[in-house]
């Protein structure tokens, strides 16, 4: 049984929806966190609707802090626990976007996710396994998880832009050139890749501006 994901959002500025585009945060954080990224994106995407979910466990001793899945180096969980957290919070995540887009009468190919972190891994490990491919990911300071099963599990291959840091000292840089070979050996096509240099665990604007050009084209606007 799937977990019910709250999730702030913010409409189009032009009142009509025609695309979508999913924040999905990371580790620690909250929808909120990447919700206020809306404000510069939304006034070159104004028939955009930005929706952030709440990953489904709250963090002990973080108020305000979630978590897809459990990181045993930091929190010495186990790595079956990892797995298995990993697993139930791709069946949450999937169900919300199936719902959102019900809800919203938009089709796959209109919605973008766009993730940071913990959230860049959940979203490239759950769209390519998904029945019908969106218009795109954006994955920043993320990694690939499991690109050995990649290959055989992948059911769609949507177009990917990664973005990182050259400086990041949570989620190495080497993350990025790893995740590509990862995709293209799925056979993967429309992958691109930019790093963001002097920049740490974040989103520079540099960064931000290359993820609003790649979800432009995407979405056909």
């Amino acid at each position: 049984m799937t977990r019910v994901l709250r999730a702030g959002r913010k409409g189009p500025l032009s009142g009509t929806t025609r695309s979508i585009v999913v924040f999905v945060h990371g580790y620690g954080a909250n929808g909120a966190d990447l919700l206020s990224l809306a404000d510069p994106l939304g006034e070159h995407l104004p028939d955009t609707l930005f929706v952030a979910p709440d990953a489904p466990e709250s963090i002990p001793g973080m108020p305000f802090g979630y978590q897809w899945f459990p990181i045993p180096w930091i929190d010495g969980s186990s790595q079956e626990e990892a797995e298995l957290g990993m697993q139930a919070a791709a069946d949450d995540l999937n169900a919300f976007l199936d719902a959102l887009m019900v809800d919203e009468d938009v089709l796959p190919e209109q919605v973008v996710l766009f993730g940071f972190s913990q959230g860049s891994m959940m979203s490239l490990h759950i769209v390519p396994r998904r029945d019908d491919p969106i218009a795109g990911v954006v994955a920043f300071s993320g990694r690939l998880l499991h690109p050995d099963l990649l290959a055989e599990e992948v059911k769609v291959r949507m177009p990917v832009l990664l973005v990182h840091g050259d400086q990041d000292d949570v989620v190495p840089v080497q993350s990025l050139p790893e995740a590509v070979e990862g995709l293209q050996k799925a056979g993967f096509k429309d992958v691109y890749a930019h790093v963001m240099k002097g920049t740490g665990h974040g989103i520079s604007p540099d960064g931000l501006g290359v993820a609003l050009a790649f979800m432009r084209d995407k979405l056909g606007l």
